[in-house]
This record gives structure tokens, C-alpha cells and sequence, in this order.
């Protein structure tokens, strides 16, 4: 941290990160180089004391003090609307990055000719075992997770570590606030590449991250995959949002239909095996009932988003693999568990 104009905003939504915030903060103030940086948190109504903790602790970093929990979304947009960097990386309060991260970041983002959203290999916290270096996406827009060092451009990045300039921030006009949380960073990418704009994954340096914390679940243990009923009703849905939105035509007559096929029978054949109706009330039927109560906006969004598209369908689909991801985990770790 300098007290030079900053040239990168970093910003860290947090939600009773007591547990997690300091190694995160921590991270970001440890960085090698001499890069002006800037720290924001916006804490999103946390009960656990953790905002009190960081005006304490961290008194160079802004605090932005949210009255109630208004999700992900909402957080990185009011902390991007006040950054006074040139880029912004959006980190995740149970992240934290390796000390050269944000050298590796600025450099790669010199290098390039355009704008483009970057990420870091991202490591699991605990095993330090590396999950991805971004990832690809499948037919149905499920995160396909990319391990090859050779491979830079991806579908998406997550956003728990999430590096974009200020600029190509305000043209993608950031998250969808109505998203509230998980499947937004799928959006902005997916939005970026339409608009003609690279998605990449620097092969050097990473940042360690606590999959799951956040929402439960989401990762595997002990070889089977856990999930949480909030965590999968939120992702099918928002995934769903997204294919409206930025599938582009005449695949999207194809695959969204497909999609909704695929929703139903999967959440009907969970709900036999489970024998549980929370399975479908609370993400399956839910996720379509909202795709029909959200017609009218999805419909005007959607045009807003295709009339602005500057690349081809091929362009979009590169990044593609369409073996369906869900048949590939479902194979190796059997029937998710959810909680």
C-alpha cells in the first residue's frame, strides 16, 4: 500500500469472514513491487463482528458498511463504483493470493493489445492442490475446470479472484445486481466474449481459496461431491439467466430448450432417489418457475446484450467442450450429497 494515486483496486466482499479475512488482507498487503494498491471491503451486514474487526485492524483499508445482506452482486458494484484504480481485481474474503500474484496480473495485463479479464491458477487452501487455471465451459454452461499450463483463453474465471480493467468494467456495466450471488462471473465472461474481448488464465503465481465457504459445499470430499440446496438452486438458476442472455442465435433455439429438458429430469431423478421434495421445490422447480416469472426481463435483456455482440458464434463456442461436465462428475464421484 502506497500513498501514490493506486493502480489497482482490490476488492474484497466479505460476510462473517472473521475466520477467513485476516490471512485475505493480509495477502493483498504482502504483495511484492512496489504497485500502488488500494483495499475495499464491503461488508454485506456481517453479524460476527468481522467489520469492527477490519476498521480495527485495517484502518488504510475502506470499509463500505452495508445495513443488510444484499449478495456478491451488489457488493463488487458499489465497490467498483468508488475504486480509484486502473483495474480492479475482485478477491473473495476466503482467498488469498500468492506473494507475486498482482506482479504476474499487471504484466500479463500490459502485454495484451486489449482489455481482457484475467485470473491466476487458483489452489485449494487446505491440500494446495491445484483445481484450475480458469475454466472451459460445457454445452449447458456448467464451469468445465482447465488444468493445462498451456492453455490461456478460457470460457470463464471465477470470482473469487478476478482481475479486470476499470474501462471494460463500466462497458460490461458490471454484475447483474438481480443475480444477487454465484453464476454473475459466468455472465461477465460470457458477456465479455461476446463483445469481442479475451478471457485469460496467467500460467504464473496463483491464490489459495476455500472452495465452498462461503455457501457450503460446491467441491468434493472425501471423493463425492457436496452441494448445498441454496448453492444449487442459486447456480441453476443464474446459469439458466446466463444461456438466455448471452447464448448466441440459432444455437440458443437449440440448446435452451435442451437445457430446460435436461433441468426437469434431472431434478425429478434426484428427487426419486432422494426421496426428498426439497429437491425439486427448492431448486429445480424453483429455477423454472423463475425463468417464467423473469420472462419479460430476461427477453429485454437478452436483445440489449445480442445487439451488442461484435463476435461469431464460433468465436463464443472456442472455448467449448460439449461432453456435458455434470455426466463426467456424476461417473467419477456417483449422486451429489445435498445439505
Amino acid at each position: 500500500m502506497t500513498a501514490q494515486r493506486p493502480l489497482v483496486s482490490v476488492c474484497v466482499a466479505n460476510y462473517n469472514g472473521m475466520d477467513v479475512i485476516d490471512e485475505c488482507l493480509r495477502s493483498i498487503l504482502e504483495q511484492q513491487g512496489d504497485i500502488a494498491v488500494e483495499i475495499l471491503v464491503h461488508d454485506d451486514a456481517s453479524s460476527d463482528g468481522s467489520a469492527a474487526h477490519v476498521r480495527l485492524k485495517y484502518p488504510a483499508a475502506k470499509l463500505l458498511e452495508s445495513s443488510e445482506n444484499v449478495g456478491f452482486c451488489i457488493a463488487n458494484n458499489r465497490m467498483a463504483a468508488v475504486a480509484s484504480g486502473d483495474y480492479l481485481l475482485l478477491l473473495n474474503n476466503d482467498a488469498a493470493l500468492h506473494p507475486d500474484a498482482l506482479q504476474h496480473l499487471l504484466s500479463a495485463a500490459r502485454e495484451l493489445d486489449t482489455p481482457a479479464i484475467l485470473t491466476l491458477p487458483q489452489f485449494d487452501c487446505a491440500s494446495g492442490e491445484l483445481l484450475d487455471r480458469g475454466s472451459m465451459l460445457d454445452a449447458f454452461l456448467n464451469p468445465v475446470p482447465n488444468q493445462d499450463p498451456r492453455r490461456e483463453d478460457v470460457g470463464m474465471v471465477m470470482g473469487a479472484c478476478l482481475w479486470i480493467p476499470c474501462a471494460l468494467w463500466r462497458e460490461l456495466d458490471g454484475f447483474p445486481e438481480w443475480f444477487g450471488s454465484i453464476g454473475e462471473d459466468l455472465y461477465l465472461c460470457c458477456r465479455a466474449r461476446l463483445m469481442g474481448y479475451r478471457v485469460i488464465a496467467v500460467r504464473a503465481s496463483g491464490y489459495k481459496h476455500r472452495v465452498g465457504h462461503s455457501f457450503g459445499g460446491g467441491k468434493v470430499d472425501q471423493g463425492r461431491l457436496v452441494t448445498s440446496f441454496r448453492r444449487r438452486a442459486l447456480s441453476e438458476r443464474n446459469k439458466s439467466y446466463v444461456m438466455v442472455l448471452t447464448c448466441p442465435a440459432p444455437h440458443f433455439a437449440l440448446l435452451f430448450p435442451l437445457h430446460l429438458a435436461a433441468l426437469a429430469c434431472e431434478g425429478a431423478v434426484l428427487t426419486l432417489i432422494k426421496r426428498d421434495l426439497r429437491v425439486w421445490r427448492e431448486i429445480y422447480g424453483a429455477c423454472l418457475m423463475s425463468l417464467w416469472k423473469q420472462r419479460h426481463l430476461l427477453r429485454e435483456r437478452r436483445r440489449w446484450v445480442q445487439g451488442n455482440r461484435r463476435s461469431t458464434a464460433r468465436q463464443f463456442f472456442s472455448v467449448f467442450q460439449w461432453i456435458p461436465y455434470k455426466l463426467q462428475m456424476l461417473w467419477k464421484h456417483g449422486i451429489p450429497a445435498v445439505r
